[in-house]
């Protein structure tokens, strides 16, 4: 059976709530699905998991986290190379800069992406939560 880590950080909550719909939709496909927060993965994780689902909020001018999630993000970089991942966040302004740069570093890393990101704009609508476990379930699949 594979395993899909589901690794995110959370301000206010809004993709926390993203990273457990994700969860949903890797479980509903009967794989198992474990949640990290940021400060809990590392690299050393990486290995033991088919595929990641990464979510970081967008912050300040349309950046990732950068106390916690970008200095555990960059340390996993090297091992991005060939892995199956997906994004996702929530934003409260800005368009999803933050996520366009953001896929763009995965895929100079090697990164193979299984789904779009998904984003939303603060709180996850109905849209957003069926996106996510739609994501979770196309990970799953891996």
């Amino acid at each position: 059976m594979s395993k899909v880590a589901v690794v995110f950080w959370s301000g206010t909550g809004n993709t926390e709530k993203m990273s457990e719909f994700v969860a949903e939709g890797i479980k509903a496909n009967g794989t198992d699905a474990v949640i990290y927060s940021a400060s809990e993965f590392n690299p050393e994780i990486m290995d033991g998991y088919d595929a990641i689902a990464f979510g970081c909020p967008s912050m300040g001018a349309e950046e990732l986290e950068e106390s916690e999630f970008q200095p555990m993000f960059s340390a996993c970089g090297a091992k991005l190379k060939g892995k199956n991942i997906a994004l996702f966040g929530s934003y409260g302004w800005g368009d999803g800069e933050w996520m366009r740069k953001w896929e763009e570093e995965c895929l100079s890393l090697g990164a193979n992406f299984v789904i779009d990101s998904v984003i939303c704009n603060e709180v996850p609508d109905e849209n957003a939560k069926n996106d996510c476990i739609a994501l979770g379930k196309k990970l799953a699949e891996q």
